[in-house]
């Protein structure tokens, strides 16, 4: 008997978590330049090519929730009322999320084994490694581009309009840099909601300035 495909689907998401949390729980203990792929195979108890089937990097196991993020940020373009703006949309979207607690803006030092995306754990572990910071800096870029596409189609324009390149820029600037504001904040002082409040100041700060900046488009 063939097996359902959504069993199939389920078994495969299982496997693909398993390794996941594998990696992750040797990234922290060791650091992402000290673990190998073996390691993480060992570690699994799969096959090198199994990892590899579901993960083409070893930077893909570090960032393993950078797809889903991607899908929060469109979904709110897609759901967005017409009566708000797409940069407002985005700006309510992160107080929606820090209001939810959200993995992406939840500020916690992170429990021994688990690297949430906004842990301390996670940070540290990015800053030491070349790999991982270039593999971040490609993402935000990667995001960027996608975003870019996104308000351009939200408002009848084609891909590559400049003024939806140039809202996508900022909007991701504005974002790194109220996330690593926010995550200092948390170094220094442990205090959750201060570095919370600091996050949703600059992104608010970040919008107001990119709706001057988009005055007069569609976009603000």
């Amino acid at each position: 008997m063939s097996i359902p495909s959504d069993l199939r689907s389920r078994k495969r998401l299982a496997m693909r978590q398993g390794i996941s949390n594998a990696a992750t729980q040797l990234f922290q203990e060791r650091g992402f330049d000290h673990v190998t792929v073996d390691d993480i195979a060992a570690a699994a108890d799969v096959g090198r090519m199994t990892v590899f089937n579901h993960f083409p990097r070893k930077e893909d196991m570090f960032f393993d929730r950078e797809e889903e993020g991607r899908e929060v940020l469109l979904e709110a373009l897609r759901q967005r009322d017409p009566g708000i703006s797409a940069i407002e949309t985005l700006r309510l979207l992160a107080h929606r999320l820090v209001a939810e607690e959200s993995p992406y803006v939840r500020f916690a030092a992170g429990a021994p084994g688990f690297i949430s995306a906004a842990s301390q754990g996670f940070i540290e572990t990015i800053e030491g490694s070349e790999t991982l910071k270039a593999r971040a800096r490609a993402i935000r870029d990667e995001i960027a581009q996608v975003i870019a596409v996104a308000l351009a189609g939200s408002v009848k324009r084609e891909p590559g309009d400049p003024d939806a390149e140039l809202a996508a820029g900022l909007l991701l600037a504005t974002w790194t840099v109220a996330l690593i504001q926010a995550h200092l904040c948390f170094r220094q002082k442990q205090d959750a909601d201060e570095a919370k409040a600091i996050f949703l100041a600059l992104v608010d700060k970040g919008s107001t300035g990119i709706q001057a900046a988009l005055a007069g488009t569609p976009y603000a």
